[in-house]
């Protein structure tokens, strides 16, 4: 899945280009938009692309609970929570 987001990210860089200087930076590396090698790569950020696509339909729970879990999390603890053991710091017991 890294790959094909890889793949993805290169071809928004590429399109990115294109609509601001006009300036393919594949066709330019790989020797025009015909060439042989230049349609492997447009083919591949294509395929990137479809593999990238079931991303967009994953549900949001998950990430909502997550972000839920993480803010109550910090809702009840310090900078320090992770380093220390909530048993260390119990001052009702007698010595």
């Amino acid at each position: 899945m890294r790959i094909a987001l890889v793949l993805v990210i290169i071809g928004a860089i590429n399109w990115g280009l294109i609509g601001l200087f006009q300036f393919d930076l594949v066709a330019s590396i790989f020797g025009g938009q015909d060439a042989p090698l230049s349609r492997v790569i447009y083919t591949l950020v294509g395929i990137g692309a479809l593999c990238c696509l079931p991303l967009l339909f994953t549900p949001l729970a998950d990430e909502d609970k997550r972000g839920a879990e993480k803010g109550r999390n910090l809702a009840y603890s310090t900078e320090f929570a992770e380093e220390n053991d909530p048993c260390e710091f119990d001052n009702d017991k007698e010595k």
